[in-house]
Protein backbone atom coordinates (compact mmCIF):
# COMPACT_ATOMS: atom_id res chain seq x y z
CA UNK A 1 0.00 0.00 0.00
CA UNK A 2 1.37 3.43 -0.79
CA UNK A 3 0.16 6.92 0.60
CA UNK A 4 -1.77 7.66 -2.53
CA UNK A 5 -4.66 5.44 -1.01
CA UNK A 6 -6.07 7.43 0.66
CA UNK A 7 -4.08 9.03 3.88
CA UNK A 8 -2.86 11.84 2.84
CA UNK A 9 -5.50 13.68 2.17
CA UNK A 10 -7.30 12.32 4.83
CA UNK A 11 -4.66 14.05 7.01
CA UNK A 12 -4.97 16.83 5.21
CA UNK A 13 -8.84 17.22 5.96
CA UNK A 14 -7.15 16.69 9.71
CA UNK A 15 -4.93 19.67 9.66
CA UNK A 16 -6.70 21.81 7.81
CA UNK A 17 -9.27 21.48 10.24
CA UNK A 18 -7.18 21.94 12.91
CA UNK A 19 -5.43 24.86 10.95
CA UNK A 20 -9.11 26.21 10.69
CA UNK A 21 -10.18 25.57 14.47
CA UNK A 22 -6.78 27.25 15.26
CA UNK A 23 -7.72 30.42 13.39
CA UNK A 24 -11.14 30.89 14.32
CA UNK A 25 -9.58 30.34 17.75
CA UNK A 26 -6.54 33.33 18.10
CA UNK A 27 -9.10 35.82 15.59
CA UNK A 28 -11.13 36.06 19.03
CA UNK A 29 -8.67 37.20 21.44
CA UNK A 30 -7.15 40.82 21.67
CA UNK A 31 -3.80 41.36 21.11
CA UNK A 32 -3.55 41.60 24.77
CA UNK A 33 -5.60 38.38 25.19
CA UNK A 34 -2.95 36.54 22.72
CA UNK A 35 0.38 37.25 25.06
CA UNK A 36 -1.62 36.35 28.33
CA UNK A 37 -0.90 33.67 30.86
CA UNK A 38 -2.88 31.24 33.06
CA UNK A 39 -0.01 31.62 35.53
CA UNK A 40 3.48 30.27 35.97
CA UNK A 41 5.17 27.71 33.38
CA UNK A 42 1.98 27.64 31.69
CA UNK A 43 2.16 28.95 27.88
CA UNK A 44 0.21 31.90 26.12
CA UNK A 45 -1.39 31.27 23.01
CA UNK A 46 1.62 33.48 21.33
CA UNK A 47 3.99 31.05 22.76
CA UNK A 48 1.98 27.85 21.60
CA UNK A 49 1.90 29.51 18.29
CA UNK A 50 5.26 30.31 18.16
CA UNK A 51 6.09 27.07 19.17
CA UNK A 52 3.85 25.28 16.71
CA UNK A 53 5.40 27.06 13.72
CA UNK A 54 8.77 26.54 14.65
CA UNK A 55 7.92 22.65 15.04
CA UNK A 56 6.54 22.79 11.54
CA UNK A 57 9.16 24.70 9.99
CA UNK A 58 11.70 22.48 11.12
CA UNK A 59 9.86 18.95 10.55
CA UNK A 60 8.84 20.13 7.20
CA UNK A 61 11.65 21.93 5.71
CA UNK A 62 14.00 19.39 3.28
CA UNK A 63 12.25 16.82 5.28
CA UNK A 64 12.81 14.34 2.79
CA UNK A 65 16.41 14.83 3.15
CA UNK A 66 17.22 16.09 6.53
CA UNK A 67 16.28 14.97 9.97
CA UNK A 68 13.39 17.11 11.15
CA UNK A 69 15.02 18.35 14.03
CA UNK A 70 16.89 21.01 12.06
CA UNK A 71 20.26 22.55 13.70
CA UNK A 72 18.85 25.81 13.12
CA UNK A 73 15.73 25.38 15.21
CA UNK A 74 16.16 27.16 18.96
CA UNK A 75 13.20 25.20 20.52
CA UNK A 76 13.91 26.17 23.81
CA UNK A 77 13.25 29.83 22.20
CA UNK A 78 9.72 28.95 21.12
CA UNK A 79 8.59 28.49 25.12
CA UNK A 80 9.67 32.45 25.38
CA UNK A 81 7.39 35.01 24.90
CA UNK A 82 7.46 36.58 21.19
CA UNK A 83 7.56 39.90 20.53
CA UNK A 84 4.30 41.71 21.13
CA UNK A 85 3.80 41.24 17.25
CA UNK A 86 0.65 40.13 16.21
CA UNK A 87 1.45 40.54 12.78
CA UNK A 88 4.65 38.79 12.91
CA UNK A 89 3.18 35.97 15.24
CA UNK A 90 0.41 35.11 12.35
CA UNK A 91 2.50 35.13 9.86
CA UNK A 92 5.23 32.58 11.53
CA UNK A 93 2.07 30.88 11.92
CA UNK A 94 0.67 31.08 8.49
CA UNK A 95 4.55 29.87 7.13
CA UNK A 96 4.41 26.56 8.97
CA UNK A 97 1.13 25.46 8.02
CA UNK A 98 2.21 26.28 4.19
CA UNK A 99 5.40 24.21 4.54
CA UNK A 100 3.32 21.38 6.03
CA UNK A 101 0.75 21.00 3.12
CA UNK A 102 3.78 21.92 0.76
CA UNK A 103 5.13 18.86 2.37
CA UNK A 104 1.76 16.57 2.34
CA UNK A 105 1.81 17.40 -1.42
CA UNK A 106 5.53 15.46 -1.57
CA UNK A 107 4.18 12.62 0.40
CA UNK A 108 1.47 11.54 -2.11
CA UNK A 109 2.77 8.54 -3.83
CA UNK A 110 6.01 7.75 -1.58
CA UNK A 111 7.14 3.92 -1.86
CA UNK A 112 5.81 2.45 1.24
CA UNK A 113 9.95 1.87 2.45
CA UNK A 114 10.03 5.45 2.55
CA UNK A 115 11.61 6.86 5.61
CA UNK A 116 11.55 10.05 7.77
CA UNK A 117 13.49 10.83 10.17
CA UNK A 118 12.51 13.34 13.30
CA UNK A 119 15.27 12.93 16.14
CA UNK A 120 17.17 10.55 14.70
CA UNK A 121 14.24 8.28 14.72
CA UNK A 122 13.34 6.80 11.56
CA UNK A 123 9.75 6.69 10.58
CA UNK A 124 7.16 5.88 7.90
CA UNK A 125 5.59 8.85 6.54
CA UNK A 126 2.37 7.28 8.03
CA UNK A 127 3.81 7.50 11.03
CA UNK A 128 5.51 10.96 10.67
CA UNK A 129 2.32 12.76 9.85
CA UNK A 130 0.60 11.14 12.34
CA UNK A 131 2.75 11.48 15.06
CA UNK A 132 2.68 15.33 13.98
CA UNK A 133 -1.28 15.54 13.28
CA UNK A 134 -1.54 14.48 17.14
CA UNK A 135 0.96 17.09 18.31
CA UNK A 136 -0.81 19.66 16.80
CA UNK A 137 -4.06 18.83 17.57
CA UNK A 138 -3.14 18.47 21.44
CA UNK A 139 -1.91 22.64 21.14
CA UNK A 140 -4.81 23.33 18.62
CA UNK A 141 -6.93 22.06 22.30
CA UNK A 142 -4.69 24.64 24.33
CA UNK A 143 -5.35 27.32 22.01
CA UNK A 144 -9.26 26.87 22.57
CA UNK A 145 -9.03 26.07 26.35
CA UNK A 146 -7.26 29.34 26.70
CA UNK A 147 -9.55 31.02 24.28
CA UNK A 148 -12.04 30.02 26.84
CA UNK A 149 -10.67 30.87 29.66
CA UNK A 150 -9.52 34.43 28.33
CA UNK A 151 -13.11 35.21 27.15
CA UNK A 152 -15.50 33.67 29.54
CA UNK A 153 -19.25 34.16 28.50
CA UNK A 154 -17.92 35.87 25.21
CA UNK A 155 -15.89 32.62 23.89
CA UNK A 156 -17.88 32.00 20.23
CA UNK A 157 -17.95 27.86 20.33
CA UNK A 158 -16.26 26.82 17.54
CA UNK A 159 -18.22 23.28 17.19
CA UNK A 160 -22.03 22.59 18.57
CA UNK A 161 -22.79 24.94 21.17
CA UNK A 162 -24.12 24.07 24.29
CA UNK A 163 -27.48 22.62 24.44
CA UNK A 164 -27.51 22.07 20.76
CA UNK A 165 -26.61 18.74 20.36
CA UNK A 166 -29.77 17.64 19.62
CA UNK A 167 -30.76 20.06 17.46
CA UNK A 168 -27.76 19.53 15.33
CA UNK A 169 -27.70 16.12 15.12
CA UNK A 170 -31.72 16.20 13.73
CA UNK A 171 -30.24 18.82 10.87
CA UNK A 172 -27.10 16.68 10.08
CA UNK A 173 -29.56 13.50 9.89
CA UNK A 174 -32.17 14.54 7.92
CA UNK A 175 -35.66 13.00 8.39
CA UNK A 176 -36.26 8.99 9.74
CA UNK A 177 -38.44 6.98 8.95
CA UNK A 178 -40.93 6.07 11.56
CA UNK A 179 -41.94 3.19 10.98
Amino acid sequence: MNLTQGFIPSARTEFQRYKDLGDRALSQLSDAQLFASPGPGSNSAAVIVQHLAGNMLSRWTRFLEEDGEKPWRNRESEFREPAQDRKVLMARWEAGWECLFEALDQLEGLPPETRLHIRGQAHSPEAAVTRQLAHYASHVGQLIYLGKWLLGESWQPLSIPPGQSEAFNRRMMGPRDQA
